[in-house]
Formats: structure tokens, C-alpha cells, sequence
């Protein structure tokens, strides 16, 4: 029987209860990427170029900490979500898929956008981390409904 793993890194919520929405269809365990640091609104302002954000987005090095940690051992499959930021995945991703050996298992990637979809955040994970595997991706919104997660997941 696989194993399902929902990890998801959500700053303003967005992401979070599409992960639930996610998790309500698929058997699944859940768990938060939470920064060690929260994220203000003030860092979350990408007109900022001084903000948290927009420093850590323009320094392709930086790894924000995460507060808490998983053993993803036991996971045939990693459902990935977070939302775009500057048309890629936000840093402490990276810090995710860097801290945890994720290589064995099946990836799928789901991201929370106005208007950006999955296709540069998904080439981008790819190519920084060619050795796992990158199954599929999708930019899902609020109003995805539980028929299309489970089509896409199936």
C-alpha cells in the first residue's frame, strides 16, 4: 500500500487549506513547513526589495531554518504544495527537500498562484535536484474541486 505525505509551506493560508482540501481526498498524512522565523506582511512585501522575502528570493543560497522536523522514511509519495514567489518555489523549500532524503520517492508538486502556474517552479525543482522524482504538478486554487485532485493524483 503507498504511502502519501502532503508537505506544504503556506505564508498567508491559501496554500494550507488547499492542502487540507488535498488531504480530505487522499489518504494522507499532513504535515506544515513552518518557518522558524514566521514571515510579517511586511516581509511577505515583494514591492519591497529590502523585505525578508525579496532578499532571501534574490539569493538563490539562502535556506530559511524550518521549526520542526519529519521523517519521510516511510512515504512512497511526497505531495509537495507552496505558494510562487518570484515565478518559483520560495527558498525554504529548497530547505525542505535539502534536509530530508526525498529521492526514492514520487513527487508531485502542487502551487497556489493569482496568475503564475506550476511550469517554471516545477522546471526549476527539477533541475536543481535532478536525482529525485519529479512525477507531475499543478496550480491549484480554492475552488479545485475533489474530483480534480483525484484525478490528478491518480
Amino acid at each position: 500500500m503507498t504511502k502519501n505525505l502532503i508537505a506544504y509551506f503556506s505564508a498567508s493560508g491559501v496554500t494550507k487549506s488547499i492542502a487540507e482540501k488535498i488531504h480530505n481526498v487522499v489518504d494522507s498524512d499532513i504535515f506544515e513547513i513552518v518557518p522558524k522565523q514566521l514571515y510579517t506582511s511586511a516581509d511577505l512585501n515583494w514591492n519591497d526589495k529590502n523585505s525578508r522575502s525579496s532578499i532571501e528570493m534574490n539569493d538563490k543560497s539562502s535556506r530559511p531554518e524550518i521549526e520542526s522536523e519529519i521523517d519521510v522514511t516511510g512515504y512512497d509519495t511526497i505531495i509537495l504544495g507552496f505558494p510562487v514567489w518570484w515565478y518559483t518555489a520560495p527558498t525554504i523549500i529548497n530547505t525542505f527537500i535539502e534536509e530530508n532524503n526525498i529521492c526514492d520517492k514520487n513527487i508531485y508538486v502542487f502551487v497556489t498562484s493569482g496568475s503564475t502556474g506550476e511550469t517554471g517552479s516545477f522546471n526549476d525543482l527539477k533541475s536543481a535536484y535532478p536525482e529525485n522524482n519529479w512525477v507531475d504538478a499543478k496550480r491549484l486554487t480554492r475552488s479545485v474541486s475533489d474530483d480534480e485532485i483525484g484525478e490528478w493524483l491518480n
